[in-house]
C-alpha cells in the first residue's frame, strides 16, 4: 500500500519484524521474550508427543541475523527452539521437556525495550511451599531474613559503564551477605531471587512473607542522569512518598519495573476495606518504626567502608517495602552510572565489604530487636550485658575482664574468627 505524505510517496510496511529473543528461568516457570518491530497478533498451542509449546506470530518476518537456536542450550524446561517463515507468518516451536502450560501476552514499549511477545511456561518446577517455623530442640528458632536481590530477567535494573548490569552486582553481594548470615548462630537467610530472572515487586514480598520474614533487605545500585552522583543510602517507606527529590526519583523508577517485567497489580480482598484499613494502618505504624531502626543501624555501619549519598535514612515509596508484617529496608549500594563507584561496585573486594556492613547493620538491630522466641532474643534476655568495642579492645581481653572464655564470647555472638572493629556491639554472656 502506498501512502502519500506531503507529497511524497513512501510504502507501509506492515508486516512485522521478530528481532531477538531471550529465555529466563525461574523456580516455577520459564519465561520467553520476543522482541517485535510493532504489534503482534499470534497464537499459541501445544503438541504431544513429543511435547511441544507452537507460537504463530501473524504477518512476520525474522531480521536479518536472527538466530533462535543459542537460547535453548543447558535449559532445564526447554530442550531445543526451532523458527521458520510460513506463509505470512512466522513459527516458532519450543521443544519442551515436559507438559507446560503456556500464557501469552504483549507488553508495550518501556525503555529500554520496545514491543514484546512474553510468553510464560508453567509447570516442571518445584513449587514453592510456605515455611513453617520449626523451633530447635532448646525451643528457639533462627531469625530468618529476606534478602532481595533487585531486578532480575526483563528487568536489568541501571546500567553503568562497559555495560555493567546493576542486577549481576547485587546479586553478588546479596549472595555475600547470605553467606555471612548462613555462617552465623541464630540467622536463616533466604534469597528472594536466586537467578537472573523477573520477579514483581508483590511476588518478592509475597516470598518473604511465605518464608516469614522477620526482616526484609532489597539491595540495589542505582543510576542518575549526572555521573557525577555518587554514595550509599538507606530507604524505609513512607506514606507520604519521597522525603527528597531524588528519593521521589528513585520510587518513580523503582515502581516502574512493574511495568518493565509486565506484572500487574494485586489487590488484598479477604477483609472488608474498614477492618483492613485498620489492620494495615496498625500493622504498616509498628512495622514502619522497626524499619526505620534497622535502616539506622545499616547507615551506621554502611558509612564505615561506602561513602553515604544521604547520611540518614531516607523514606520513599518503593512497592517492594509495602510489607505491612515485616521490618523492610532498601539499600541503595551505590550509583552505578559513576565511573568510580562501578568499578569498585563491580570489585570482589569492594562487594565483601558492602555485605559485611549490611551484615553487621542487621546483626546490631536484632540484638536489641530479635522476635520472641528467637536464639537472639534469650541471648539478649539471658546473656548478660552488651559491650561496645574501643580501640585497642581484643577478644581475649575482654574474655580476661568479665572472667569468661574468649570461646563463649564467640558462641554468644555468633564470631567466627577474631575480628572485631571499633563501634561493635556485643553480647557478654553471663559468668
Amino acid at each position: 500500500m502506498l501512502v502519500v505524505f506531503g507529497g511524497i510517496a513512501q510504502a507501509q510496511q506492515s508486516t512485522r519484524k521478530l528481532e531477538t529473543v531471550r529465555l529466563h528461568e525461574a523456580p516455577d516457570h520459564t519465561r520467553v521474550v520476543f522482541d517485535i518491530s510493532a504489534p503482534v497478533e499470534y497464537d499459541i498451542f501445544t503438541l504431544e508427543n513429543p511435547h511441544r509449546v507452537v507460537i504463530d506470530l501473524k504477518n512476520t518476518i525474522a531480521d536479518a541475523g536472527f538466530d533462535p537456536g543459542l537460547v535453548a542450550v543447558g535449559r532445564d524446561r526447554v530442550r531445543d527452539l526451532r523458527a521458520s517463515p510460513r506463509d505470512n507468518n512466522y513459527r516458532i516451536v519450543l521443544d519442551v521437556k515436559q507438559r507446560l502450560r503456556p500464557n501469552g501476552f504483549t507488553l508495550k514499549p518501556v525503555a529500554p525495550y520496545g514491543h514484546r511477545l512474553v510468553v510464560d511456561l508453567y509447570g516442571g518446577g518445584t513449587p514453592a511451599k510456605k515455611s513453617v517455623v520449626v523451633p530447635k530442640p532448646d525451643g528457639r528458632r533462627d531469625i530468618v531474613v529476606a534478602i532481595d536481590a533487585g531486578h532480575g530477567g526483563e528487568d536489568p535494573g541501571a546500567s553503568g559503564p562497559g555495560g555493567l548490569e546493576e542486577q549481576a552486582v547485587v546479586m553478588k553481594i546479596a549472595e555475600r551477605l547470605r553467606r555471612k548470615l548462613a555462617a552465623a548462630q541464630g540467622y536463616e537467610p533466604v534469597m528472594i531471587r536466586k537467578g537472573d530472572y523477573y520477579l514483581g515487586h508483590r511476588k518478592r514480598m509475597q516470598i518473604a512473607r511465605d518464608a516469614r520474614a522477620d526482616l526484609f533487605i532489597s539491595i540495589h545500585a542505582d543510576a542518575f542522569k549526572i555521573a557525577s552522583v555518587s554514595g550509599a543510602s538507606v530507604y524505609t517507606l513512607s506514606d507520604r512518598g519521597a522525603s527528597s527529590e531524588t528519593a521521589r526519583w528513585l520510587a518513580e523508577k523503582e515502581n516502574a519495573s512493574d511495568l518493565i517485567g509486565g506484572v500487574g497489580d494485586v489487590s488484598l480482598d479477604d477483609k472488608d476495606d474498614l477492618l483492613r484499613s485498620v489492620l494495615l494502618d496498625l500493622s504498616m505504624n509498628a512495622n514502619r518504626s522497626a524499619s526505620i531502626e534497622a535502616g539506622e543501624s545499616v547507615v551506621a555501619n554502611l558509612k564505615n567502608v561506602a561513602k553515604m549519598h544521604k547520611k540518614r535514612v531516607e523514606q520513599a515509596g518503593f512497592i517492594v517495602l509495602k510489607s505491612p508484617d515485616i521490618p523492610s529496608i532498601l539499600v541503595e549500594t551505590g550509583f552505578i552510572s559513576n565511573p568510580d563507584e562501578a568499578r569498585r561496585l563491580n570489585s570482589a573486594a569492594y562487594q565483601e565489604k558492602l555485605a559485611a556492613a549490611l551484615y553487621e547493620g542487621v546483626r546490631y538491630f536484632m540484638a536489641a530487636n530479635a522476635p520472641d522466641g528467637t536464639l537472639i532474643a534469650w541471648r539478649r534476655e539471658h546473656g548478660g550485658q552488651h559491650y561496645t568495642i574501643t580501640r585497642g579492645d581484643t577478644l581475649s581481653a575482654i574474655a580476661v575482664r568479665y572472667g569468661i572464655t574468649t570461646r563463649r564470647i564467640k558462641e554468644v555472638n555468633g564470631i567466627a574468627g577474631d575480628a572485631i572493629h571499633v563501634g561493635q556491639v556485643i553480647v557478654i554472656p553471663a559468668g
